[in-house]
């Protein structure tokens, strides 16, 4: 180990003008909006009620195969039931990607529709 001091560099300078060349040169300000569109808050809408319409059908899946389980546990004669709760069960898995894709976008578009008509930019809010 050396008893030397490392060398002592200037702070970097900032880059002249905002980034993206928006504004006069050296002025940082708060980044520009932008719009959200009609048709980008309609798209949210059908995500998420796509979203709901998988998730439920998820639900229902479940519940047929709970009802196949229990039908299948009942009586010998109808074990075929229990094959097709298990084959539920695997639609229900192939299900969960599908739920993801639509799901995570859909919560993505709404939140910024929403952060749009809070403050005030665009949308019903600014109609009224």
């Amino acid at each position: 180990m050396s008893d030397q001091w490392p060398d002592q560099r200037p702070a970097p300078r900032p880059l002249p003008g905002a980034p993206g060349g928006y504004g006069p040169p050296g002025a940082y300000g708060p980044p520009q909006f932008q719009e959200v569109s009609a048709g980008y808050r309609r798209w949210a809408g059908v995500l998420l009620w796509l979203t709901i319409a998988v998730a439920g059908l998820m639900v229902v899946a479940f519940v047929v195969s709970i009802v196949f389980l229990v039908k299948a546990d009942a009586d010998v004669d109808n074990a075929a039931y229990g094959y097709l709760a298990i084959f539920l069960w695997f639609g229900i898995a192939a299900a969960i990607p599908v739920l993801l894709a639509l799901g995570v976008p859909a919560i993505v578009m709404k939140r910024r529709v929403r952060q749009q008509e809070r403050l005030g930019h665009g949308g019903w809010a600014s109609l009224s």
